[in-house]
């Protein structure tokens, strides 16, 4: 509506401002109209009709059961409420349905405890998205190594997580960074890369969650998981080359480990053996000794006892211990210049006809005979002499006995 409009002020022949009285009685009958009331029309004396007061009475009581209202908020079972007075705060709400003063008086802000949060150091995103700034670091050998790991935490204090803190995920990639810096620059290369990086893991997540705790932030750290550990890109195929060198001299080590293990054993077997053999020779020998010496010191009393009866048994041993394995005795007569043979082992078989032959009477039997045919041609006509003579022999030897 212009300024210039004969309808300004709700007069036309008054060219000022517009009646407020009018304009809020004419929201009061529309209100009032809405609940099931009567407009009041126009008054005299432009007075307020008596049902304008009702009415915004009950306005005011509509939007005050919306202000309160508005203070109920409900908790789930894995978050905490916390309420701030003014800005301050007042306290940390469990789980369940609550009310606190509406705004501006109090706020809540709901923090959720159970959700695991992530955060990312030498990488974003992928392994191969690399962040070198975060993730190359010294050893304490003084060799460089490439890492990405992820941190994963959640949180055990609201009110610390909400004010000690301006950007939460931050602050745990700067102490993670601080953490993984310290542990592996006192460690090896060799031990971060290949058989300490569980060791490496646990002792990062201790040295965080120390960290985290002195700042205050309310945050636990659940777990540290490498997910990269190696050489940088630069270098990475001559320090494959060292470790294949290093798998080479550990499997030859392992292989000669393996022959010592058997060669030793047998060894060392072997070596007992000798030892045993030598040790059984040993006794052998010396009891063989020791009964050579008492049996010559029996022959010693019975040879004091007898000397000629006991040279002549042992002259009669030791030639029955000679002539025992022999086939063939020759006789020499003193009064004649023949040689007697005597063919035993005929003898011994035309005496017993069961006995067994002598060693080299089988092989040399038809030999045998044919020298006693030449040699002695009267051998059948010797047989009653020889006979004689074994048994005079027999009874010297057991005259001889003691």
């Amino acid at each position: 509506m212009g300024l210039n409009d004969p309808q300004w002020g709700g007069n036309k022949n008054n060219s000022g401002p517009p009646d407020l009285e009018a304009i809020l009685r004419g929201i009061n009958d529309k209100i009032s109209a809405l609940f099931g009331g009567k407009g009041s029309g126009p008054t005299k004396g432009g007075s307020a009709p008596k049902g304008a007061g009702s009415g915004i009475g009950l306005i005011v009581i509509v939007i005050a059961l919306i202000w309160i209202g508005s203070g109920f908020y409900i908790v789930d079972a894995s978050q905490r409420g916390v309420v701030l007075r003014f800005g301050k705060y007042l306290e940390a709400t469990q789980a369940g349905p609550r009310w606190h003063l509406p705004f501006p008086i109090e706020t809540v802000e709901v923090v959720n405890l159970s959700q695991v949060r992530t955060v990312e150091v030498g990488y974003r995103d992928n392994v191969k998205n690399k962040m070198l700034k975060e993730s190359l670091m010294l050893t304490d050998d003084e060799n460089i190594i490439d890492i990405q790991f992820a941190v994963q935490y959640f949180l055990k204090d609201p009110a610390d997580y909400l004010f000690n803190n301006r950007m939460p995920d931050e602050n745990v990639r700067q102490a993670a960074e601080t953490a993984i810096r310290e542990v592996v620059g006192k460690n090896k290369m060799d031990f971060v890369l290949y058989e300490g990086r569980e060791q490496v893991a646990a002792a990062t997540t201790k040295l965080i969650q120390d960290i985290l705790d002195r700042y205050k932030s309310g945050i636990l750290v659940s777990k540290v998981t490498m997910q990269n550990a190696q050489p940088p890109e630069q270098v990475q195929a001559a320090f494959d080359d060292a470790v294949k060198a290093g798998q080479d001299r550990e499997r030859q080590k392992n292989e000669g480990q393996a022959y010592a293990n058997d060669v030793v054993p047998k060894a060392k077997g072997a070596a007992a053996r000798l030892m045993q053999e030598a040790d059984g020779y040993k006794q052998r020998v010396i009891a063989n000794a020791e009964g050579d010496a008492s049996r010559f010191k029996q022959v010693l009393v019975e040879y004091e006892k007898a000397p000629q009866v006991t040279r002549e048994r042992m002259y009669i041993d030791m030639m029955q211990q000679i002539l025992s394995s022999s086939s063939k005795v020759m006789v020499d007569q003193k009064a004649g210049s023949s040689l007697l043979y005597l063919p035993l082992d005929k003898l011994i078989q035309s005496t017993n006809p069961g006995a067994t032959p002598l060693p080299d009477m089988q092989t040399a039997a038809g030999r045998s005979a044919n020298n006693a045919e030449q040699v002695a041609p009267a051998a059948p006509a010797t047989l009653e002499p020889a006979t004689n003579v074994r048994d005079a022999l027999r009874g010297r030897d057991r005259e001889a006995r003691p």
